[in-house]
């Protein structure tokens, strides 16, 4: 038997020392395939990281763990516990039905580890602004269902939710894709795959997702447009059906000099004119809501380009002239009349 890396020497020395007896020297030494001044300088590495070994001298004694545990003791570094502490308080954010489970877990590795490591990840707390409780969770069992698609390859068969219910249910066919990527964001979780029947990229929301059993065949993955999952996430999310940018782009002309636009310009560019102007080229998910967007600027615009934004702009200045004429509503009146 090989002794291994030190550090995969460690783990399982850790893991033996966990189990209830007390371990001689020469029965380590034996079981880790090393000498018994090894066991002896393990034990001191041990021992600085925090872990309380003791030993018993004597034909007798041996070493134990002091501090037992449900779990095996954790060999863990400062960044390592840093974010365990931080991953596991984070999870009320991720619109799932673990959140108990999280806190649960996060007491019980606190309690196995060593106490400075304890102390390190008790340092760390914080609260977090946690989904709205009337806000949809994924279901724990169908995020499982789900990943393991995406992990063996399977086309997913599932029933959808809509705005009217589910697309597929009362015996009738589900729906098919090929699940190429689970992604948390926004509270809220979502697969991106290959829609078998409508032949396109899609974004599902899992949470109304009902999976089918047993699976679909399995599939060779495709090609991601752009290659990046959280980019044509993203374009989805603006209406975009690519992650090359936004689906309505639009130039302006701003009364303003580029330094007080260019903070609030987003993912907008910005061009220097002088004389206190500058040029904007921007985008949105809508031609209205491009016109919308340049009222937080406060100052006159000249539309560049194109005809649609302006059309836009001459739409959005009806409404609003239409909505500063109006006086307060008749109460006897029907919504929406004045």
């Amino acid at each position: 038997m090989t002794s291994g890396t030190t550090t995969t020497r460690l783990l399982r020395l850790l893991s033996l020392l966990q189990t209830p007896r007390d371990w001689p020297g020469p029965a380590l030494a034996d079981r880790l395939g090393v000498s018994e001044r090894t066991v002896r300088r393990d034990v001191d590495r041990l021992r600085t990281m925090g872990y309380r070994v003791h030993a018993d001298r004597g034909s007798a004694g041996g070493y134990r763990l002091e501090a037992g545990a449900e779990l095996p003791p954790l060999l863990l570094d400062d960044d390592q516990v840093t974010a365990i502490a931080v991953a596991l308080q984070a999870v009320p954010l991720l619109g799932t039905d673990v959140d108990e489970a999280a806190q649960r877990a996060l007491g019980t590795i606190r309690r196995v580890m060593p106490p400075r490591l304890r102390r390190r990840a008790q340092a760390l707390q914080f609260e977090t602004a946690a989904v709205p409780s009337s806000a949809p969770v994924a279901a724990t069992d169908v995020l499982v269902a789900v990943s393991a698609a995406v992990r063996a390859r399977e086309v997913l068969r599932f029933d959808y939710a809509g705005g009217t219910g589910l697309a597929a249910s009362d015996g009738g066919p589900p729906r098919r894709a090929e699940p190429h990527h689970l992604v948390a964001a926004l509270g809220r979780w979502y697969v991106v795959a290959w829609d078998l029947d409508r032949a396109d990229w899609r974004v599902f929301r899992v949470d109304r997702m009902a999976p089918r059993t047993p699976n679909g065949p399995r599939f060779t993955p495709r090609d991601l447009p752009g290659g990046d999952v959280r980019q044509l996430l993203s374009a989805r999310f603006r209406g975009a059906t690519t992650a090359d940018g936004w689906p309505c782009r639009g130039t302006v002309v701003l009364d303003l000099p580029a330094r007080d636009v260019v903070p609030f310009a987003g993912d907008g560019v910005v061009e220097d004119l002088g004389d206190g102007r500058c040029r904007l080229t921007a985008g949105s998910w809508s031609w209205v809501a491009l016109a919308a967007s340049l009222g937080r600027f406060d100052a006159d615009v000249r539309v560049e380009g194109p005809d649609e934004l302006r059309e836009a702009c001459a739409r959005l200045a009806g409404r609003y002239e239409d909505a500063g004429r109006r006086g307060p509503r008749d109460p006897g009146a029907r919504p929406g009349t004045a």
